[in-house]
């Protein structure tokens, strides 16, 4: 897995989408279980295929809120 300096994100640039996604869930799952306040930023650079996948099968799945910042389209802010 790719994780920035940052504990709290995760780039996933150079990942398979299907491995994206597994990447991805394992790692809100593992750091919001350490965290009653978990925050993260997912990197997922510009494709829009990519984000709806995340989105659609980890985000709404295990009930996170999220937003993909307006002034950065290329990321998802996880709460």
């Amino acid at each position: 897995m790719h994780s920035s300096i940052m504990e709290n994100e995760i780039d996933l640039h150079g990942f398979k989408h299907d491995e994206a996604v597994i990447a991805t869930e394992d790692f809100v799952l593992k750091h919001s279980s350490n965290n009653t306040f978990f925050t993260c930023r997912i990197i997922t650079g510009n494709s829009q295929k990519l984000q709806d996948k995340i989105i659609k099968e980890v985000l709404d799945k295990h009930e996170f809120k999220y937003m993909i910042p307006s002034w950065n389209t290329g990321c998802i802010l996880v709460s």
